[in-house]
C-alpha cells in the first residue's frame, strides 16, 4: 500500500492531551467550589457566617492558585533548604538557605495576621484549613508552632520580662506588617517524646538563663523564636524557655544567639521545612511558666495545639485529596469508560469523599468544644474546677490524641488511595502533589507524639480519672447523640479493655489486648466522626 504525504506526517503521532484536566484543575477554588466545607462553617459561625463566608471567598483564590504554584516550585529537590555556616569572611552565620518561592509564600501566608486579635476564630480555622491544602509548603509547620509558642506566653505573662510581651506583640500582631515565626525545640538525641530525658542545661544568669548543649530535633530551623525546654542547672526537672534566634541588631549581622546549627535532616516528607541540629553554647533563654513544670507546660499548651493543628491540616489532605481524585476519575477514560464510571473506582472515590468529610466535621466538632471551654489548655487538669468543667476539659484533652493519631493513619491511606486513581501518573511527582501530601502527613504521624506513644497515654488518662469519671460516663459524654447501643457496645469495651494487660508485661495476653485497644481507639473516634457529619446534615 502506498501512503501518501499526509498520511505519513500523521502516522503515529497521538493527539492525546492532559489540558482539559489541567484546566479545570487550575481553576478550581478551594473554598468556593467545596459546598461541605461552607456547611460546616455556616453550622458553628453562625450569625458570623455572612461575613466570614464572604471575606473566605476573597481569600481562597490566593491559596488555591498563587499559593498553591509557590509551593510546587518550592518543592523541587534541587531548591530544597540548605545550611550556609560562614561567611565570605569566616564570620560564622549558619543561614538556612531557602528559595525565592517559600519567601514569598510565608510573607504572604503570616501576613494574613491568623493570629491576631482582629480575626475571628473561625475564619482563622478554615483560612488554616485552606492552607493545609497546600502540604507542608515550608509554612504548616511554621504556622502550628507559632500558635503554641503565642498561647504559651498569653497563658503566663511575666512583667519581669518585657522582651516576652514584645515577643508575643511581634508574633501575634506584627510589628510594620512583620510577623515573626516561632518553633518548638524539645527533642534530644536519647529521648525523642521522652521529655524528662532532657539534659539540655539552662544556667541562671540574673533574671533571665544561658543554655548549654544539643537538641537533635528542631523543626522550623529558620525561626525568630523558639519553645525551649531545658534543666535548670543543679536540679532535675525540666522548665521552658522562650529563646530569640538573634539578640537585637544582630539579625542583620547574621549573628546568632549563642548557639550554632550544626546541619539540615534529611527527612521523607515535609521536604521544604528546615529541620536542624543546634548546639547551645550559652544562648540567652527567657524563663515562661512555673519553674521545673516544663513538661506538663509544654505537653498541656504547645504540644495540645500542634496536635489540634495536625487534625486540622488532615482534613485539609483528604479534601484536596478526594477533590483532585474525584475530579480526574472524571476525566480520565480507560477502556472506553471513565473511571468513576467502573465499580471498584467509584466505591474508592465514594470512600475519599466520606473520609474528608467525616474528618472535616470531626475537626470542626472538637474546635468548637475547644472555643467553647474557658482556658482549655492547662498543665493538666485543674482539680479545683467543677465537675462538670473538668469532665469537658479531659473530653477535649482525649479527642485531641484521638485525632491526631486517627486522622494521620487515616489520611495516609486516603492518599495512597487517591494516588492509586491517577495509576502510574500518580507517583509521578511534578502530575500532581499527592505523593508530595503524602510524605508530609507520614511525617505528620510522627510529630507530637507517635501512634503508640498516644495510644498509651490515652489508656492511662482514662484509668487515672476512673475514680471521679467513670469510663462508661467518658464514653457517653463524647458520643452523645450517637444510639444507644453504639454507646453502650463501646463502654462495655472501654470498661474491658480498662481491666486488661494493655500497658502490662509483654505476653501474648498483653499484646491481643494492645491490638484490641488500638482498634478500639480508632472505631470510638470513627464513630465521634459519624455524629459530627451527622449533625451538619
Amino acid at each position: 500500500m502506498n501512503l501518501t504525504s499526509q498520511d505519513q506526517q500523521t502516522r503515529g503521532k497521538n493527539s492525546y492531551t492532559f489540558d482539559e484536566f489541567l484546566e479545570l484543575r487550575s481553576n478550581l477554588d478551594w473554598y468556593r467550589d467545596d459546598s461541605f466545607l461552607q456547611k460546616a462553617l455556616k453550622k458553628f459561625a453562625g450569625a458570623n457566617y455572612e461575613q466570614l463566608h464572604n471575606e473566605l471567598l476573597r481569600f481562597s483564590p490566593a491559596v488555591s492558585s498563587k499559593w498553591n504554584t509557590l509551593a510546587e516550585r518550592a518543592a523541587r529537590p534541587e531548591v530544597r533548604p540548605y545550611m550556609l555556616h560562614y561567611d565570605a569572611f569566616n564570620h560564622r552565620i549558619d543561614r538556612v538557605v531557602r528559595p525565592m518561592e517559600t519567601h514569598q509564600l510565608e510573607k504572604e501566608v503570616f501576613g494574613e495576621g491568623l493570629f491576631s486579635s482582629k480575626m475571628p476564630s473561625w475564619e482563622s480555622f478554615v483560612k488554616r484549613m485552606l492552607i493545609h491544602q497546600l502540604g507542608e509548603a515550608g509554612v504548616a509547620c511554621p504556622l502550628t508552632c507559632t500558635i503554641g509558642l503565642i498561647a504559651l506566653l498569653e497563658q503566663y505573662p511575666n512583667k519581669d520580662h518585657p522582651e516576652l510581651q514584645e515577643i508575643l506583640h511581634h508574633t501575634k500582631e506584627g510589628i510594620d506588617g512583620d510577623f515573626a515565626i516561632g518553633a518548638q525545640f524539645m527533642t534530644e538525641i536519647q529521648g525523642g517524646s521522652d521529655l524528662p530525658a532532657n539534659v539540655l542545661e539552662a544556667v541562671p544568669d540574673g533574671k533571665n538563663y544561658r543554655l548549654y548543649g544539643n537538641k537533635f530535633f528542631c523543626s522550623v530551623a529558620h525561626a525568630d523564636y523558639s519553645v525551649v525546654t531545658a534543666k535548670i542547672f543543679g536540679t532535675d526537672k525540666v522548665s521552658t524557655f522562650i529563646v530569640p534566634s538573634w539578640l537585637p541588631g544582630d539579625k542583620e549581622k547574621e549573628k546568632r544567639n549563642g548557639y550554632e546549627i550544626n546541619r539540615i535532616k534529611w527527612k521523607m516528607g515535609t521536604a521544604e521545612l528546615p529541620t536542624g541540629e543546634f548546639q547551645y553554647d550559652g544562648a540567652l533563654a527567657y524563663p515562661v511558666g512555673p519553674a521545673g513544670k516544663g513538661v506538663a507546660v509544654a505537653v498541656g499548651i504547645v504540644l495540645t495545639l500542634s496536635r489540634l493543628e495536625i487534625g486540622i491540616a488532615c482534613a485539609g489532605f483528604m479534601l484536596r485529596a478526594a477533590r483532585e481524585a474525584n475530579l480526574y476519575g472524571d476525566f480520565r477514560t480507560v477502556f472506553g469508560k471513565k473511571v468513576k464510571d467502573y465499580p471498584l473506582s467509584a466505591r474508592t472515590l465514594k470512600r475519599l469523599e466520606n473520609a474528608a468529610h467525616r474528618t472535616t466535621a470531626g475537626a470542626f466538632k472538637i474546635y468548637d468544644l475547644f472555643l467553647r471551654l474557658d482556658q482549655p489548655l492547662n498543665a493538666g487538669i485543674p482539680v479545683e474546677q467543677p465537675l462538670q468543667l473538668r469532665k469537658q476539659l479531659f473530653n477535649l484533652r482525649e479527642l485531641v490524641l484521638l485525632q491526631k493519631i486517627c486522622t494521620t493513619y487515616e489520611g495516609a491511606e486516603v492518599l495512597r488511595e487517591a494516588i492509586s486513581v491517577f495509576a502510574g501518573h500518580g507517583v509521578m511527582e511534578e502530575f500532581s502533589s499527592l505523593p508530595r501530601i503524602f510524605r508530609d502527613v507520614v511525617v505528620n504521624e510522627q510529630w507530637e507524639g507517635p501512634r503508640n506513644l498516644l495510644l498509651t497515654q490515652i489508656y492511662r488518662d482514662i484509668q487515672r480519672v476512673a475514680d471521679w469519671y467513670p469510663p462508661a460516663d467518658f464514653v457517653a459524654n463524647v458520643l452523645e447523640g450517637a444510639p444507644q447501643e453504639t454507646i453502650e457496645r463501646f463502654a462495655d469495651q472501654l470498661t474491658d479493655l480498662l481491666q486488661r494487660p494493655v500497658c502490662g508485661e509483654v505476653s501474648e495476653a498483653s499484646m491481643e489486648a494492645a491490638e484490641e485497644w488500638d482498634q478500639f481507639c480508632d472505631s470510638f473516634f470513627k464513630a465521634y466522626q459519624t455524629v459530627a457529619i451527622e449533625e451538619l446534615e
